[in-house]
């Protein structure tokens, strides 16, 4: 009987699978946000440009030099393929809208139901509004938001004024001040899938969204939704490990193994320990992709893709590249590898620094040709990321030592 021998997959392998899956490598690239969205998993929305800059980059030909943001709007806010939401380790994300009942029933939904909870504890301790009142007021939103088709919270307010409210909160601790109901309430009702966020007021970079009621999708059972999320995750992460997708989802170590268990998943051998992918992905990758480069934002979805990075990320560079809270900022690639940051000045430019070895004059022309690919599509549009690092905070501020393209 024959000893079956544990595949491994070494990290030129996992750069390679990088590359295509990713949409990274200039022939992987996507024609449509949604295509992006879709092979991504999930988008960091935490900060709204990190959106649009992240389908940028993977965005092939014209679409890409023209940029994101007519594809992806229309993604959002009209066809509605594309839904902001509330998922893994309680973040927003935008997800292909076919996922959300599976995110929802897998992740979001516990999170939502400790969310109420602690509002109305909140409630009671600071006020006199106790469950029923709450509810009411929630009706009261809604039927305003059904009639209107969407609002923002102070229209809201203006016209339920239950929703206006305030509250103390955080009796007897530091925290302790009053509060206002709406942005809580309605962060619970999105959260609960009962109200969306729409469109931002003023540019795409705003933060300061419209609210839209959204149909009930029927829940999966709790086990096809973590089976179906892992699914997808495999397909664009795997190979990795346990620790990767517990960091990444949020979710119990027994949840994990459970979901493994139920896609099937094959375990490989990386150099951080034991890895996992789905039982139809143990063969070697295909054609070489090729060189290629990016310039990827804060919080892009491939830079925090796995909670180990080392095959990626020299952890030498960490403290430039991220903040105190482990956000990474924006990131220059070669070639699978984070080789340094950019920032956008306040001139426009985008300047970038090197911050190890990057292949000499066919990499630094890389980087040029899609920092400049970059500067066109901004055009006068001016970003700042929400979570700033040391990094992108010196090189926004002026040369010292950055190139500008």
């Amino acid at each position: 009987m024959g000893t079956h021998t544990r595949r491994r997959i070494d990290a030129d392998e996992r750069r390679a699978r990088l590359a295509v899956r990713h949409r990274l490598a200039p022939s992987a690239r996507a024609s449509s946000a949604e295509e992006v969205a879709g092979s991504l998993v999930a988008l960091h929305a935490t900060d709204p440009a990190s959106v649009f800059l992240a389908v940028a980059a993977r965005l092939a030909g014209e679409q890409g030099e023209a940029g994101p943001v007519a594809g992806l709007e229309r993604a959002l806010y009209e066809d509605r393929t594309l839904t902001r939401m509330h998922g893994m380790r309680h973040t927003l994300f935008v997800f292909p809208t076919t996922l959300v009942p599976a995110v929802h029933a897998s992740t979001t939904r516990d999170v939502a139901a400790r969310e109420r909870t602690m509002l109305l504890k909140d409630l009671r301790k600071g006020s006199e509004y106790d469950e029923a009142w709450l509810i009411e007021t929630e009706r009261q939103v809604l039927a305003e938001l059904t009639a209107r088709g969407e609002a923002t919270g102070a229209e809201l307010g203006r016209a339920v004024p239950r929703l206006r409210a305030q509250y103390l909160y955080g009796v007897g601790t530091r925290q302790e001040g009053p509060q206002s109901l709406s942005s809580r309430l309605l962060r619970v009702l999105g959260m609960e899938g009962r109200i969306a966020r729409g469109r931002p007021l003023g540019a795409w970079t705003s933060s300061q969204f419209r609210w839209a009621p959204t149909p009930r999708q029927p829940d999966p059972s709790d086990e096809d939704a973590h089976a179906e999320l892992v699914r997808q995750w495999l397909a664009a992460c795997g190979p990795a490990t346990e620790a990767d997708l517990k960091w990444w989802t949020g979710w119990k170590v027994t949840d994990v193994r459970k979901a493994l268990a139920a896609v099937g998943a094959e375990p490989v051998d990386l150099a951080e320990g034991t890895g996992h992918v789905l039982p139809d992905d143990l063969d070697p990758v295909g054609a070489d992709p090729g060189p290629w480069a990016a310039l990827l934002p804060g919080l892009d979805p491939t830079a925090m893709g796995w909670q180990y990075r080392d095959w990626y990320t020299d952890p030498a560079h960490k403290a430039a590249l991220f903040d105190r809270s482990g956000n990474i900022g924006p990131t220059v690639w070669w070639n699978g590898r984070v080789v340094g940051g950019w920032a956008q000045r306040p001139d426009g430019e985008i300047a970038v620094r090197f911050l190890s070895g990057v292949g000499g004059a066919e990499a630094r022309a890389a980087v040029g040709a899609e920092a400049a690919r970059l500067r066109g599509w901004l055009g006068d549009v001016r970003v700042t990321p929400r979570f700033r690092t040391p990094l992108e905070r010196e090189l926004a501020g002026g040369p010292k030592g950055g190139t500008a393209a």
